[in-house]
């Protein structure tokens, strides 16, 4: 007897799986993701600034939100050979440190993908709902996952996945910027002009990528065991290289209050232990809220190897509230 992996097959759209343990974001858990992945999110590092901005306790880092519930999704990933892209990631609450997060998974769509060095393969559309301990729906998103299939008979095709990246609508963000925040004790900058790329000049090594695995509960054996990985190394957890694009986007704007959803997320290609990543982000649309601004980036991040040339990895558009400059007058 063994602990069940599933196969695609074995994935039945519309019939949700057994959830994950339950998580309590604690202030010890907060300080790992920290010290992963250095990110300069001002509420999160700062109890003062966060009483001050959102009136309750320390903001809970929202891509450690995420990381965490994504985390919960593998009961359905454990075989994962690629997660192909994050879709319609909504945060619907902005939670405090101490905070218990439950996520449910459930299939939404399936589909063959072609062979791959003869192994079967489906592309698997998953549906994601996490919940906090008073059963508030804290997260809701899809991914897609790459997932082999055993018994090609027994597989069926279900439902539509539709492509990696929707049309853009600013306007359905606004209703999850918190109304009772105050961005005035927000330091202010402007916006970059649209179109234009602003590269951050720190390049960071992907390193503690195990550590992030455990402390999420990610159960997907591409990112612990070399045998199932790809190219005979480790596959690192996508939301790891997307914890680093977020970091670098708080050095760029560090006058993001919080991350408010992911339009998209595109993995491009593979990140692997000890990779040294770049990164550039572009504003693609913005627009006026209250002291700020709701816009959205899309930061690209590229991994440079040694005698390799540099590849792109991953095409991330988060949604973000960022205080606004204030005019000569005053007025943000």
């Amino acid at each position: 007897m063994s602990v069940w992996e599933p196969y695609a097959e074995e994935l039945v759209v519309g019939i949700p799986l057994p959830t994950a343990p339950a998580i309590t974001l604690t202030e010890g858990l907060a300080a790992q993701y920290q010290a992963i992945t250095g990110d300069a999110l001002r509420l999160p590092l700062s109890s003062p600034l966060s009483q001050q901005v959102t009136g309750g306790d320390r903001l809970v880092n929202p891509a450690l939100v995420l990381q965490v519930a994504i985390g919960q999704s593998t009961v359905a990933t454990r075989r994962v050979i690629a997660n192909l892209f994050y879709r319609n990631v909504r945060l619907l609450r902005q939670i405090p440190v101490g905070t218990t997060l439950e996520t449910t998974v459930t299939p939404k769509a399936a589909k063959l993908a072609r062979p791959n060095a003869g192994v079967e393969r489906a592309k698997v559309l998953l549906s994601m709902t996490t919940r906090d301990e008073s059963g508030n729906i804290i997260a809701d998103f899809e991914r897609l996952a790459l997932i082999p299939v055993k018994d090609r008979s027994a597989f069926e095709e279900a439902g539509e996945i539709g492509a990696a990246e929707e049309h853009l609508d600013l306007g359905a963000y606004i209703q999850l910027a918190p109304g009772a925040w105050d961005l005035v004790g927000m330091p202010a900058t402007a916006l970059p002009s649209e179109g234009v790329q602003v590269h951050d000049p720190l390049r960071e090594p992907v390193t503690e990528a195990q550590t992030l695995v455990r402390i999420t509960q990610n159960l997907a054996a591409a990112h612990r065991d070399v045998a199932r990985g790809q190219q005979g190394r480790r596959l690192v957890y996508g939301g790891h290289t997307v914890g680093l694009a977020q970091a670098a986007l708080s050095r760029i704007d560090p006058a993001i209050a919080t991350v408010l959803g992911w339009h998209s997320c595109d993995h491009l290609a593979p990140v692997f232990e000890e990779d040294l990543l770049s990164f550039t982000a572009v504003l693609e649309d913005f627009t006026p809220h209250k002291q700020g601004n709701i816009a959205a980036y899309r930061v690209i991040a590229t991994a440079h190897r040694p005698g390799s040339e540099p590849v792109d990895v991953l095409s991330w558009v988060p949604v973000v509230w960022t205080a606004a400059q204030p005019d000569s007058e005053g007025r943000p």
